[in-house]
């Protein structure tokens, strides 16, 4: 099962813009990103709403994930 990488999740919380910001300017619904990071949706490799998220946050695609989840 693919897993959040922990420097997505410090980026996205730490970060200057508020999680609900990065999802949009990623083109993604903020309760869907909620969803994603609590688990309450499964995410599936390589999850392209992740990416984008990700992309916004500066970070590649491999950066977004946990090191040895599905592929």
């Amino acid at each position: 099962m693919e897993k959040l990488s922990r420097e997505f999740l410090v980026r996205l919380k730490l970060g200057s813009q508020p999680a609900y910001a990065v999802a949009q300017a990623a083109d993604v619904h903020p309760a869907t990103l909620s969803k994603l990071i609590s688990g309450a949706e499964r995410l599936r490799p390589d999850d392209p709403r992740i990416v984008a998220v990700g992309k916004v946050l500066g970070l590649t695609a491999d950066e977004c994930f946990e090191p040895g989840g599905e592929k």
